[in-house]
């Protein structure tokens, strides 16, 4: 049976790679106005363009181990190895390839609820960044064999190619549960011989918030990824400070068509980005803890200067938390976080539910109800003094729990949102949230005042 299934899928490269040959690379430049030759930056599906000889699954029995107590059996696929970290669960029914490459789960075990994984394949060109990031990855089955005609490999073949373990015949109904009754817990999976050194490690781990996670997951060095971008009329597009915690490709091509976006390492200061002269500041999704001493905390100082220089601010997910920290809340974390296409969120302003696409485990405190749905650990942010020079107010609100999903600062041009308007995977609802900030950042160059009832709507 194995044998055949290999033949199945070198028929299918074969057959895909000389009929249809992919793309390869992710150009957020490509198609922009007064933009020649973008620069290109590596997919997390190249790998399978670069490999000739799929590796079959190992089909090795596994244990998933719990921290407390709790065990499960299953098979193992992808790279064989011991994965340990902190166990999530997502909900999305599709969009698995965005979701393992989506740097926001870098630290974490990610569960899919949905029963089936991989059946549609893996794709090129469509992941959100250069790597998989899940420490390892949860599933009731796994497709082995893809049935798409643009698929390049499947989700097995993902996961090998990037060092990532996988666990399937997992019961991810009575797993998540257990998850929803205690909150997010400490995890380690391998083979079921290796029980006694996963027990060690188990018994050992600490949770990956401690980590600087961002400063795994942002990029190297500064790059302009659209250079000479222009408008319709053909003039320069406004510069943008994108301030990489952990950025998803498609917020970057988001940016990318209403921009000239400067995309900076986390870890720039506020001073070294001053030096590019950008109009406004941007700060991205990302993993771990918003409070971390490490490079969120730079990425924090630099939006926070921004604000005070008057420059207009956006900040997505992880951005969104650190403007809270900045704006003098505490942050914290969830019992078990929104992960999910499904979340839905009201706008406070016009009355208006959006169904939006969110990933985060951390949440910004409400300024007078407190810590919502907070974990069980009570792990959370000193209270800090307000370092935007402006107040400021709880615009979106999650429509299940009331937790804060967004914030407007009143008399200065920035605002927050704790979901993805970028989606991928996940409905587009709230896409024109860009536009809001292009329009902001239209209004700041041309020099009209802010309305003196509160900030830019």
């Amino acid at each position: 049976m194995k044998s055949l299934l290999m033949i199945i899928r070198l028929f299918q490269a074969v057959l895909l790679m000389s009929e249809n040959p992919p793309g390869r690379g992710f150009i957020p430049g490509a198609g922009v106005s007064g933009v020649s030759n973008p620069p290109s930056f590596p997919d997390a599906a190249d790998a399978l363009l670069d490999s000739s000889n799929p590796e079959p699954l190992s089909e090795v029995d596994g244990l998933l181990l719990l921290a407390d107590g709790t065990r499960y059996r299953g098979r193992l696929f992808g790279a064989p190895k011991i994965a340990e970290g902190e166990l999530v669960f997502t909900t999305g029914m599709a969009g698995y390839q965005e979701s393992l490459t989506d740097p926001s789960f870098a630290g974490q075990v990610l569960t899919f609820t949905w029963p089936l994984l991989g059946n549609y394949g893996v794709h090129a060109g469509t992941s959100e960044s250069a790597g998989v990031w899940p420490r390892g990855v949860v599933c009731r089955q796994l497709m082995e064999v893809p049935d798409h005609r643009d698929a390049i490999g499947s989700v097995h073949d993902l996961l090998f190619a990037h060092g990532v373990p996988g666990i399937q015949d997992i019961d991810t109904r009575k797993l998540t549960r257990r998850v929803r009754e205690h909150g997010t817990v400490l995890c380690v999976f391998g083979p079921a011989e290796a029980e006694r050194e996963m027990l060690v490690r188990l018994d050992e781990m600490t949770p990956p918030d401690v980590e600087d996670l961002v400063a795994e997951v942002t990029c190297d060095e500064a790059v302009i990824i659209n250079p000479g971008a222009v408008d319709e009329e053909g003039k320069p597009l406004p510069r943008l400070a994108a301030i990489d915690c952990g950025v998803k490709y498609n917020i970057l091509r988001e940016l990318a068509q209403r921009f000239e976006v400067i995309w900076f390492p986390a870890t720039t200061s506020f001073d070294d980005i001053l030096k590019w002269k950008p109009d406004a500041f941007f700060a991205s999704n990302g993993p771990g803890d918003p409070a971390h001493s490490g490079a969120a905390t730079t990425a924090r100082d630099s939006l926070a200067a921004a604000v005070r220089a008057g420059l207009p601010v956006m900040g997505i997910c992880l951005g969104h938390q650190l403007m809270g920290l900045a704006a003098g809340l505490r942050t914290y974390k969830l019992r078990y976080g929104h992960r999910g296409a499904n979340q839905p969120v009201v706008d406070l302003e016009t009355g208006r539910v959006y169904i939006t696409s969110q990933n985060h485990g951390f949440a910004v405190e409400d300024p007078e109800k407190g810590m919502l749905a907070p974990h069980p650990s009570g792990a959370c942010s000193a209270r800090g003094g307000n370092e935007l020079e402006a107040p400021f107010k709880v615009r979106y609100v999650n429509a299940n729990d009331k937790t804060v999903e967004g914030l407007d600062l009143i008399g200065k041009r920035a605002f927050t949102i704790q979901y993805h308007p970028e989606a991928c995977p996940g409905p587009h609802d709230a896409s024109p949230l860009f536009d809001r900030f292009a329009s902001m950042v239209a209004d700041h160059l041309a020099g009209i005042p802010i309305p003196t009832s509160g900030g830019d709507s």
